[in-house]
């Protein structure tokens, strides 16, 4: 009775196994048709870019950053210490040569000149003082040199008399010698009247010159200051319109600090700046692309900051079209240098589908498939990619990021 009842339970086994069995194959039959459903390699028209291969020229370019500014911006400063009385203009404002921007309070200024100018004056007169001193003093010097003379040629005539009655028999040996020490002391005392005299011309020259000197500084800070108080009257030098000026009325400035900056908006140039990994291609005289909403415009880099800066180096470009009217001070702007360039070469739009490396894979349409291609790029920029083989031109390539479909050889393309 036993033999019967296991052999059941092995069938019923049996044929439970075999059903587990085909449920899992079609479940994975299922889940891989389902699979191939999802990873279907197909596109719709409407999600894709496309441009035609075509022959041209291209420019190798570095992407740089970059700020428009006037080509002429003056700052005006102010030329000494003051405060802001009055605001003429405000920014913005056209002002003419010569036209007022803004007026100083310069009463403290002006008080400080009047006191040097009152010191000067004074120091002039001293100096002439001086001079009728020095005159009185060397005059009465020479008056007692002359007086020294006459005593000497009196002393020269008494010893001479002396000897003279000392032969008739009227003198003795001690008058003569009593005149000729006379004399020879007044000698001395003429002589040391005449170093004295010398002495004191020396003395007046240089007394003279010290003076003079000291008005002289005097006179000199004298014009700076009125050079300062004419500075001070704060006026365009040039045409222009006002980009900034300093309103606050009442403010205290000092002197070099700025009041106002005024520009000639008729002509643009760009500061820009790039990394320093590009340190070496960066030189002068190289064309740079710069890139607006509206427009690109073409220019050359001048000037080259010799200072590196948050790893960025700065340079100056001057425009072609310097007086385009798309531009604007302060405005951001894209700024391409170009490094190198190439004639009649095959080259497509740039777009998402280039990630900048030289091999690279790419999907040629033809009527509705797209066949997966691996191409060699060469110089790239904003507009081109250079292809450098396995395309022809005329032949249409997407240009949308197509990483989605990187194991697809083949696309087909759905209206």
């Amino acid at each position: 009775m036993d033999t019967p009842i296991e052999e059941e339970v092995r069938l019923n086994r049996k044929k439970k196994t075999v059903f587990v069995l085909v449920i899992a194959a079609v479940v994975i039959a299922i889940l891989v048709w389902l699979l191939r459903a999802s990873l279907s390699s197909s596109v719709k028209r409407s999600s894709i870019i496309t441009a035609v291969v075509e022959i041209g020229d291209i420019e190798n370019t570095i992407t740089a950053s970059g700020e428009v500014l006037p080509e002429f911006e003056e700052t005006i400063s102010s030329s000494i210490n003051a405060s802001v009385q009055q605001v003429e203009l405000n920014a913005g404002s056209q002002v003419k040569a010569g036209q007022s921007v803004l007026t100083l309070d310069k009463s403290a200024a002006q008080t400080e000149y009047e006191k040097i100018k009152f010191q000067l004056e004074s120091k002039r007169n001293d100096i002439r003082k001086l001079k009728l001193e020095l005159d009185k003093s060397f005059y009465d010097i020479q008056s007692n040199n002359d007086v020294k003379q006459l005593r000497i040629n009196s002393l020269e005539a008494d010893v001479e008399n002396t000897k003279r009655l000392f032969k008739a028999g009227g003198g003795t040996r001690e008058d003569i010698e009593k005149a000729e020490l006379d004399l020879k002391v007044a000698k001395l005392e003429k002589q040391q009247l005449e170093n004295e005299i010398r002495t004191k011309q020396q003395t007046m020259q240089v007394e003279m010159k010290e003076a003079e000197i000291a008005a002289a500084i005097q006179e000199s800070d004298l014009r700076a200051l009125e050079r300062k108080l004419k500075l001070a009257n704060i006026v365009a030098s040039r045409d222009g319109v006002v980009t900034w000026i300093n309103k606050n009325i009442g403010t205290n400035v000092h002197e070099g600090e700025a009041l106002a900056r005024i520009a000639d908006l008729s002509s643009f140039k760009v500061q820009g700046s790039v990394s320093d990994n590009y340190l070496n291609e960066l030189r002068r005289g190289i064309t740079a692309i710069v890139r607006t909403i509206d427009t690109a415009l073409r220019g050359t880099v001048v000037n080259i900051q010799p200072s590196v800066q948050n790893n960025l180096v700065s340079f100056d470009i001057q425009l072609d079209d310097r007086n385009n009217k798309l531009l604007r001070p302060n405005m951001k702007v894209d700024v391409y240098l170009v490094t190198a360039s190439q004639h009649n070469i095959l080259r497509i739009t740039n777009g998402p589908a280039f990630k900048g490396a030289s091999t690279q894979d790419v999907f040629v349409v033809n009527n509705n498939k797209a066949e997966r291609r691996t191409v060699q790029t060469g110089m790239s920029n904003f507009d081109y990619v250079e292809l450098k083989n396995n395309v022809k031109a005329g032949e249409v390539i997407i240009i949308s990021d197509m990483s989605s479909f990187k194991n697809a050889k083949e696309i087909t393309i759905d209206n």
